[in-house]
C-alpha cells in the first residue's frame, strides 16, 4: 500500500502499534460478543422448565439441565439447587458466591479493551507531535526557501497517526460500553433468577440425591431394627 510505504519514520512505528492495538481490540470484541450471545437465555422460560422438573422431585435432572446450559445464570441456579436442603440464608450465600465467581469471567479482557480505547488516541497524538517536530526541523534545515510540497507531505503524514488512533479508539470505546451493558444485564439476570429460585426452594420440598439415599438408609435401618426386635421376642 502506498500509504504504508510512505510511513517509514516515527509516524510509521506509531501507526503499526495502533494497527496491533486494533487487532487485539477486534479479537476481544468478537470473543466477548460470541460469549455473551451463548450466555444469553430466556430466564423466565428456563426457570419454568426447572420448576416443572423440581415439582416432580427430580433434582438430579434439574442439576443436569443447568450443567448442560451455557451461561452464568444456569451456573448460579445450579448452585441454588445443590443447596436446596439448606436454610434460606445458606441458599442466598451459595448463590452470591456463585455470582461472584461468574462476574470476573464476564468482565475478562474488558479492561484491556478500555485501555486500547483510551491509549490509541494518545498514541496518534504522539505520532502527530513527533511528525510535526520533524516537519519543523525540515523547515529549519531548508531555510526560507522550503518546498511547500515537501512540507505538506510531512504534515499530512503526521496527521495520519491521529486519524488512525481515532479510527481504532471510537469503535473500541463504543463496543466497550456495549459489552459493559451486556455484563450488567447478565448480572441482573443472575440475581433475579437466584432470587426466584430461592423463593421456590424455600416453599417447595426438593429431595437431593444425598437426602434421598440417607432417607432410604434410615428406613432400612428401622426395618432391620424392627425385625431384630421381633426375633428377640
Amino acid at each position: 500500500m502506498p500509504l504504508i510505504e510512505e510511513l517509514t519514520g516515527v509516524e510509521g512505528v506509531v501507526v503499526w502499534v495502533i494497527v496491533a492495538c486494533s487487532a487485539v481490540a477486534l479479537f476481544i470484541i468478537c470473543e466477548k460478543v460470541f460469549h455473551f450471545h451463548r450466555a444469553q437465555i430466556d430466564v423466565q422460560e428456563f426457570l419454568q422448565g426447572l420448576y416443572n422438573v423440581l415439582r416432580r422431585n427430580n433434582a438430579p435432572e434439574a442439576i443436569s439441565i443447568c450443567e448442560q446450559t451455557p451461561g452464568p445464570v444456569a451456573h448460579v441456579l445450579r448452585s441454588a439447587i445443590l443447596h436446596a436442603d439448606r436454610k434460606e440464608e445458606d441458599l442466598r450465600k451459595a448463590t452470591e458466591e456463585a455470582t461472584l465467581q461468574e462476574v470476573p469471567r464476564l468482565e475478562k479482557r474488558l479492561k484491556a479493551l478500555a485501555t486500547i480505547a483510551h491509549v490509541t488516541p494518545l498514541l496518534g497524538l504522539l505520532g502527530t507531535v513527533l511528525g510535526m517536530i520533524g516537519a519543523f526541523r525540515t523547515m529549519q534545515a531548508a531555510g526560507p526557501f522550503v518546498s511547500t510540497a515537501d512540507l505538506a507531505k510531512d504534515i499530512w503524514l503526521a496527521l495520519v497517526t491521529t486519524a488512525a488512533g481515532l479510527v481504532v479508539a471510537i469503535p473500541s470505546y463504543a463496543f466497550y460500553n456495549f459489552l459493559v451493558g451486556r455484563v450488567e444485564d447478565l448480572i441482573l439476570d443472575m440475581e433475579k433468577g437466584a432470587s426466584e429460585m430461592i423463593y421456590f426452594l424455600t416453599h417447595n420440598r426438593v429431595d437431593l440425591p444425598q437426602r434421598a439415599s440417607n432417607t432410604a438408609e434410615q428406613s432400612q435401618d428401622s426395618v432391620s431394627a424392627g425385625a431384630n426386635n421381633n426375633t428377640a421376642q
